[in-house]
């Protein structure tokens, strides 16, 4: 999500006539496109703006602007003005449609802005200007904002409520993406199953993915996040009669414990999400499943911290995102009991620890079989070879120079090294 926003700033300074330069140092203009999901993002983003601090009094006439999550927060707005008055423009989520206008106005008249609307429902934006940098995959917003309001996440105070996009606009955009040569597009929102909850035309995600799944050419279709409460059986059917929807679904559970998930406010048990999961095996076998786990939540103790490995075990996750519980003030989860960081640090390692088997094992069943892999982009550190990924979102590594890149190719597995996978482009009888 925050890729493709940074993508749409770096759209609006593209029309302002600025161009993409290697260092801070050559920069004319700054932004700062902040998370603060986490609370490390949130410590890095400002020492990342502190350390500029040189740079504007070496050039006075460079625009610094800090924009996004972070900016949000109840007060952080102006909190940053005065700690950081070098600032020169702090835009909320909802305000980033405002870039243009308070470059130009610093420009003509040096004043400075803070804009931060507390609207809970900001306006859907149509026809962005967007600088596209992810190769020949592209992202596609269907929706914005949560309504789900987990009791560690900031999001829905940051990101506002859910709004969905008409489909007709999506569609459009998905079929112009197409026409510009883009073969893999990944469908966005915080919670892509609630799609059209908030539309009175009947729209929903199962609907705009099979319309979307219907559109000629060769293209991949992705998209993230789903939340476990809301994916449906409709939706696993679609994903399984389309040649174009990728067999490759992210289902964050967070925890396997029943106890934590209701401390969470997830609004699913284990066993509802265990039996989603075999909805998925029994229709998609092949599917990449994946996820995102935490440790160290309130409350949690070493049982259900084991009941986290023992759904990582059942359900032999693709890969997953694992993390300590962090902070958000604002949020239910702050209040209450927490639990000591040396436990957390000793939970996460045995989580990856477990997860790395799981990995190792499947990567071992991918060996001695072919998969049409759309080839990404050069393999990092590694002269005469490229990378893509199967159609269930595992990174393989082959073979090749850049020609391959955007195009399918079949390539044969021949060993794996615990995530990474290696094989060879196979020859055409």
């Amino acid at each position: 999500m925050n890729i493709h926003e940074s993508e749409k700033i770096a759209g609006t300074l593209e029309d302002l006539g600025y161009s993409m330069c290697e260092s801070t140092e050559d920069a004319d203009i700054i932004v700062f496109n902040t998370c603060c999901i986490r609370d490390n993002a949130e410590k890095r983003a400002l020492g990342n703006i502190g350390a500029i601090k040189h740079l504007k009094k070496a050039k006075p006439g460079l625009i610094i602007a800090v924009v996004g999550c972070m900016t949000q927060q109840d007060g952080a707005g102006l909190n940053l003005r005065a700690k950081y008055p070098y600032v020169d423009i702090v835009l909320g989520t909802n305000n980033l449609f405002e870039l243009e206008s308070c470059i130009k106005k610093i420009k003509q008249s040096g004043n400075k802005s803070v804009l931060i609307d507390p609207n809970e429902y900001p306006q859907v934006l149509e026809n962005e200007k967007i600088y596209r940098t992810s190769g020949c995959n592209a992202w596609l917003n269907i929706m914005y904002g949560c309504n789900n309001f987990c009791t560690y996440c900031i999001v829905p105070y940051v990101r506002g409520r859910e709004r969905s996009r008409k489909m007709a606009n999506i569609i459009d955009e998905f079929k112009s993406l197409l026409d510009q040569g883009y073969k893999e597009i990944t469908l966005l929102g915080q919670n892509v199953n609630s799609y059209g909850h908030d539309l009175s035309d009947g729209s929903n995600f199962a609907t705009l993915l099979e319309k979307i799944s219907q559109i000629n050419g060769k293209y991949r279709v992705r998209f993230m996040t789903s939340h476990p409460k809301d994916l449906n059986r409709e939706v696993i059917d679609i994903i399984a009669q389309s040649s174009n929807i990728c067999n490759n679904i992210h289902l964050p559970i967070q925890s396997g414990s029943n106890k934590i998930l209701k401390l969470m406010n997830r609004h699913y048990t284990r066993e509802y999400y265990l039996d989603t999961v075999e909805a998925i095996k029994s229709k998609i076998p092949d599917c990449g499943i994946t996820t995102d786990l935490m440790v160290g939540f309130p409350y949690e103790e070493e049982q259900d911290f084991e009941d986290t490995l023992d759904i990582v075990r059942r359900v032999k996750y693709s890969s997953a995102f694992t993390f300590i519980y962090s902070i958000r003030k604002g949020t239910k989860a702050a209040q209450m009991p927490q639990i000591s960081p040396q436990v957390s640090k000793e939970r996460i390692t045995r989580l990856i620890a477990e997860q790395n088997k799981v990995t190792k094992e499947l990567s071992k069943g991918y060996e001695g079989k072919s998969y049409e892999i759309l080839c990404e982009d050069n393999a990092p550190k590694k002269d005469g070879y490229v990378c893509g990924r199967t159609d269930s979102g595992r990174m393989v590594t082959f073979k090749g120079d850049k020609s391959l890149i955007g195009s399918f190719v079949n390539v044969t597995i021949e060993k794996s090294q615990s995530a990474s996978l290696f094989g060879k482009i196979t020859e055409e009888e």
